[in-house]
């Protein structure tokens, strides 16, 4: 397929940025030869313009991805929306035009402005009502990879959300030749209320891999009869599932990659020798992945829009929500396939890199589904489990004190004995699997922290949940029932979170950045959304740097729209 040619110093129309076919994204250049890609099912990219402005129409399309067009809330009429483009030290104008017949929103994710601007309907504004337009007005403080997505009406799972890229004011220290962004999600015809229901009915109803007789003689093949009967056990004594990794699966979802299921085989072309940005973004409502090219070894430059020193891998995981950047540069003339599986290997997205249109290389097979152990349930020390390769005299001392945890109820099934630092283990399913891993313990910022000072106090909260009731919350209470958490403006806190349950949570602190600290002191990373593994507990500081409400939740969808969700008042 031919690449139209480099387009530069004018305003494109969208026509122009789209090429036929499902397999190839059309390109805008904004500093030759660096080149940024949209999917075919986007609505093209949106440069910047000389006056700043963008003019932005959510409405509702009919969409076609699995061969049965669905109506659905689109930004520009596609799923995903337009790749933004901004320069970092720019003012912005966005003129969001509502045509559908319901409220909606933009919450600008991992980007720093002012709270009204936020976009979060009832606490930082009243939302953008039916036939209105509301303009979003901020400074571009930033650059890197980030993204946007309404936060109203579960319209976020049915596709509105898109890419944002933020070039740098200063020379980009990352050297490229080439910039696509790959944008995962997860896709369902099923109504995301619909699925909620089902999952409040029974909680495993999409879970259709549950351990069976014959794999307990299977496992106890490998590990003993005894030890396979004491595990069963354990797990039927507390009303729980080994293999409950995902509550959405892939009975239901199909995998997206820049709005291309796997037939369709979305492709960026390349040169042999060239030096390829990929700018990874998980805009799933539900799914974790785990990213590999087989035959290419990722760096990874950037995590959340944030630089760190480079850390060469083969595989990463991505929780929802977080974005990763990654350099890669094949050097023969084959294709290479992107291949992201979701955590519970009940399917994958699937995309390819490729010196010529219309190639294709081998989808590797799923990797073996992970099984829950008691470490995911915070009994990690009655496993022997050796903790990624830390102990407790790795840990801050803050970290290997006793909490108190909020009491078992109706609200908080389980509660981790012993909750570990798990930041040096990669994730279940992931742990001694022969490859090259990123782990959060690899992360290290280029720069120093801004702000250098120690917390002047300490905020622990747990993560809890019950399953059988699909009810999430932090400490035991669903947001209706918990009060705000009170930031006075300009102190510094560090926040602990405590996973009791047998889930991973990506945790998301709107407007404010998130210092994870995983041993690095200064270059600790800075991280806008933070996943907490089953049965661990981490930290990072945090300064209370902008005034205002903010919203403080679980990034699984379902979770925070049943609870998960807490408001941060920076006074």
């Amino acid at each position: 397929m031919h690449i139209p040619p480099v387009l530069k110093g004018r305003n494109v129309s969208r026509r122009q940025f789209i090429t036929g076919g499902s397999a190839l994204a059309a390109l805008y250049a904004l500093k030759p030869p660096k080149q940024v890609f949209a999917s075919a099912h986007t609505s093209g990219i949106v440069p910047q313009n000389a006056s700043n402005t963008f003019d932005l129409t959510i409405g509702w399309a009919n969409v076609n991805i699995l061969d049965k067009p669905q109506r659905v809330p689109t930004m520009n009429g596609g799923v995903p929306g337009p790749i933004l483009r901004w320069r970092e030290g720019d003012n912005l104008h966005l003129n969001i035009h509502n045509t559908l017949d319901e409220t909606t929103s933009i919450h600008w994710h991992g980007i720093r402005c002012p709270a009204h601007m936020d976009g979060v309907p009832g606490l930082s504004f009243a939302g953008i009502e039916p036939g209105a337009r509301f303009t979003y007005r901020f400074p571009v403080k930033q650059s890197g990879t980030y993204w946007y997505h309404s936060h109203s009406n579960m319209q976020e799972a049915m596709g509105l959300y898109g890419a944002i890229v933020i070039d740098p004011k200063e020379p980009d220290p990352n050297n490229y030749d080439r910039d696509y962004v790959i944008l995962l999600s997860d896709w369902s015809d099923v109504a995301p209320h619909t699925i909620i229901n089902k999952l409040k009915f029974q909680d495993d109803y999409y879970n259709f891999r549950q351990r069976t007789a014959v794999s307990f003689f299977l496992d106890a093949k490998k590990s003993g009869v005894w030890p396979t009967l004491k595990d069963r056990m354990q797990w039927a004594g507390m009303n729980m599932s080994a293999t409950d990794i995902s509550d959405v699966s892939g009975i239901i979802y199909t995998y997206l990659m820049n709005g291309c299921a796997p037939a369709a085989n979305w492709t960026g072309i390349f040169k042999p020798g060239e030096r390829i940005r990929l700018r990874f973004i998980n805009a799933s409502a539900m799914t974790f992945y785990d990213i590999r090219i087989p035959g290419l070894q990722m760096d990874i430059i950037q995590a959340d829009g944030n630089n760190v020193e480079p850390v060469r891998v083969d595989e990463f995981r991505i929780g929802v929500a977080e974005t990763y950047d990654c350099i890669v540069q094949p050097q023969n003339d084959q294709a290479y396939t992107i291949f992201a599986q979701s955590e519970d290997r009940t399917g994958y997205a699937r995309g390819t890199l490729a010196p010529h249109s219309g190639m294709s290389a081998p989808v590797p097979p799923m990797d073996e589904r992970p099984v829950r152990t008691m470490v995911d349930m915070g009994m990690a020390m009655h496993e022997g489990h050796d903790m990624g390769g830390m102990d407790m005299h790795d840990m801050p001392m803050h970290q290997a004190t006793k909490t108190h945890a909020p009491p078992l109820n109706v609200e908080n099934q389980n509660r981790a004995a012993m909750p570990i630092n798990r930041l040096a283990d990669p994730g279940d399913g992931l742990q001694n699997n022969g490859r090259r891993v990123l782990t959060y313990a690899d992360l290290r910022a280029t720069h120093p922290a801004t702000d250098q000072r120690p917390p002047s106090r300490e905020i622990t909260l747990h993560l809890t949940g019950n399953m059988e009731r699909y009810i999430w919350g932090f400490d035991g209470k669903k947001f209706s029932e918990a009060e705000p958490i009170p930031l006075r403006l300009g102190e510094r806190v560090r926040f602990t979170l405590i996973n009791d349950t047998m889930m991973e949570h990506p945790i998301h602190l709107h407007g404010l950045w998130s210092e994870l600290e995983n041993g690095n002191g200064l270059y600790n990373p800075i991280k806008h959304t933070i996943i907490v593994q089953p049965g661990g507990k981490l930290s990072y500081l945090v300064s209370a740097d902008t005034p205002g409400l903010w919203a403080f939740h679980c990034h699984l969808l379902y979770h925070m729209d049943l609870g998960m969700f807490r408001t941060v008042v920076v006074s």
